[in-house]
């Protein structure tokens, strides 16, 4: 069966339109994927996302362990009577500062006095009784072993009068140093046996301000190291370490270490301090409290930006607080420290930098 022609004819347009079609769709397509390719790389490069950062310098700074503390007296004595008596004086007031020798309690004398009078008017007769002596044996009227005993005689009631001196003198109980007299223990009437108290006596210049250095902080000290001590009073100190443990305390695992410092003023014993010790000077660098931030590690550290743009990360120390930020270890050299985005970048991703304001 033949077609007509004009059959033959439609069915050729048909199959030319059919393939301009096809032909048309396919470039179409093919130049929409150019396009959708050449979209997608501009985005991708669009995509790196921008934090801040700001140019942190390396300085050399002072190194400062930090520690809680206390005001301690550097010596505390409870002074107590050598003889037996009743108290018949009590001259130091309570709580003041006194000197060295000054008398706190003061015993009844009762017949020490006598005993010492008899022991002085004994030496007065054994000088007589020795110069006599010696000038006879001048000229030749006693023996020189006469001279001697006599000699000997006088020696011993010196003596004699000594220790009755100071049997009167013990009536006295005095001051071991200079400080506060802190405490009476005895009254005026009271009857002291010898080792009995009179009252305790405290040493409040130079001042202690005492305190427990952790484990990863003792090996950092050093005794004659500088130290400053800030008391909850307002008031602060300086001074030098003058000692630290070498044992550890075996309940909290902490080492003692004490501060001497100076202190006129007599500030008192007991007062809580936050004491701050120097333990040399390395490099540090100043950086915003917020960017510290956490790695997959859960280490402390910062992001920071290097040369290519690209994040790294490193753990830090931190040394101390201050309000313009805070002091840390680890880092080397300047460092562009990455203030604002730091938690939403990972390491080795690429940046764009914008200045910190």
């Amino acid at each position: 069966m033949r077609l007509k022609p004009q059959y033959l004819f439609a069915l050729i347009l048909v199959g030319v339109l059919v393939l301009a079609f096809v032909v048309g769709t396919t470039m179409n397509a093919a130049g929409k994927a150019g396009k959708a390719e050449a979209k997608t790389a501009v985005q991708t490069k669009a995509a790196d996302p921008t934090v801040q950062a700001v140019l942190t310098p390396e300085v050399a700074k002072p190194y400062i362990v930090t520690i809680r503390g206390r005001t301690e007296s550097a010596r505390s004595v409870v002074v107590k009577s050598e003889s037996a008596g009743v108290v018949a004086a009590t001259p130091a007031v309570e709580g003041s500062y006194v000197r060295k020798g000054t008398v706190l309690c003061r015993l009844n004398v009762d017949a020490r006095q006598a005993t010492l009078d008899q022991a002085r008017a004994n030496v007065r007769s054994r000088q007589l009784q020795q110069k006599a002596s010696a000038d006879l044996a001048a000229k030749g009227y006693r023996s020189q072993t006469q001279v001697l005993q006599d000699q000997a005689n006088l020696d011993a009631a010196a003596a004699a009068a000594r220790q009755a001196e100071i049997g009167v003198e013990q009536m006295n109980i005095r001051a071991p140093f200079n400080g506060v007299f802190d405490k009476r223990e005895a009254e005026i009437g009271t009857y002291l046996a010898p080792g009995q108290a009179c009252g305790t006596m405290i040493e409040l210049n130079p001042l202690l301000i005492v305190g427990d250095l952790p484990e990863t902080e003792a090996s950092k000290v050093r005794v004659g190291a500088n130290a400053t001590a800030q008391l909850t009073s307002g008031e602060s100190l300086s001074g030098r370490i003058r000692y630290a443990s070498r044992e550890a305390d075996p309940m909290t695992r902490t080492y003692r270490v004490e501060v001497t410092a100076n202190n006129p003023n007599l500030i008192r014993s007991g007062l809580s301090a936050s004491v701050k010790i120097g333990t040399g000077v390395g490099p540090a660098h100043l950086i915003p409290l917020s960017s510290l931030v956490l790695d997959a590690k859960g280490r402390q550290g910062v992001r920071y930006v290097l040369d290519d743009n690209r994040v790294a990360f490193s753990p830090v120390t931190v040394l101390e607080e201050t309000p313009q930020g805070i002091w840390v270890t680890g880092l080397q050299g300047p460092v562009r420290i990455i203030t604002v985005g730091q938690s939403y970048v990972a390491e080795g991703q690429k940046v764009r930098v914008g200045v910190a304001r």
